[in-house]
């Protein structure tokens, strides 16, 4: 009996106490692929049945159970270290993937050797764009105008919107300083050159500063827009631990971990390699 083709895209989902959304998000992932792909999710010690759920749903998908709750950075670390795909496709089990999806992330870096991560359009419940999908690095002038809310009342100005790039246009390819991990594909090759996420973040903020590696290393991010609607979170209920919050939840938290990181990162020189859960090496060159 001929052995299974190797998986060219690996989902990475970290999950606690999201059986329903992350049913639904993994059935969506598989519909969606139309090549060789793997399931990995990694459980934070969720009490709702989560395990026993993808394991009986999709007996093809990889279930890491842990004890307690790791928090993001560290879960997905453990996930990572198990994809055998070219590529990793981050997501959270709040996000419905539309058809087509997976095969146009991956088409692109197939034909973007450039490019260390793509990140799709993401719709909310309501039909608006998330605007998480596609972010700016956050320095104090972005900060600043978010916190007394030009980036609201200016959202398309290059200089006041720059945090979520509203001033370039959502239908176009263009490159980001960051995606979100509500949906990110990842090449495995630019994470062995720049190291996976950083453990010490316990949620929120891991994204950027893995972008921000990406970055220092010579990789390019991409935003992608089609094919129409590719990623939606569905409205979080109230109560109960989240993997992930809606956008506007998200927002303060992210800006506000990640700036210390990002400058103790560019202040040290470490070569990157795979790591564990317990290691995260600076960003090194690109080949």
């Amino acid at each position: 009996m001929p052995e299974p083709a190797k998986p060219i895209v690996s989902a990475l989902i970290v999950n606690r106490n999201s059986k329903d959304e992350l049913l639904e998000c993994l059935k969506s992932f598989f519909a969606s692929a139309d090549m060789p792909v793997e399931a990995v999710v990694v459980d934070n010690d969720s009490s709702d049945g989560s395990p026993a759920a993808v394991t009986d749903e999709f007996p093809q998908a990889t279930v890491l159970v842990q004890s307690k709750n790791l928090g993001y950075g560290r879960a997905a670390n453990l996930g990572l270290e198990r994809c055998q795909g070219r590529f990793v496709l981050l997501l959270s089990p709040q996000v419905v993937l539309d058809p087509q999806c997976v095969g146009r992330l991956a088409d692109f870096l197939l034909t973007r050797p450039d490019a260390g991560a793509v990140g799709p359009r993401l719709m909310l419940p309501d039909g608006r764009l998330d605007p998480e999908a596609r972010r700016a690095f956050p320095i104090p002038s972005t900060l600043f105008y978010q916190t007394v809310g030009l980036s609201k009342l200016f959202p398309k100005s290059p200089r006041f919107g720059r945090h979520n790039m509203g001033h370039l246009p959502e239908s176009d390819v263009h490159e980001m300083d960051a995606g979100s991990a509500a949906c990110l594909m990842l090449r495995l090759s630019a994470l062995d050159r720049v190291g996976f996420f950083d453990p010490r973040y316990f949620m929120f903020g891991e994204d950027l500063d893995l972008c921000y590696r990406l970055k220092l290393g010579g990789w390019k991010i991409f935003y992608l827009r089609r094919p129409p609607r590719i990623g939606r979170r569905p409205r979080p209920r109230t109560g109960g631990g989240k993997s992930r919050t809606s956008a506007t939840g998200r927002c303060g938290r992210t800006t506000s971990s990640i700036i210390p990181t990002t400058c103790r990162h560019s202040a040290t020189a470490s070569s990157g390699r795979r790591s564990g859960a317990d290691t995260w090496p600076n960003a090194s060159g690109m080949p």
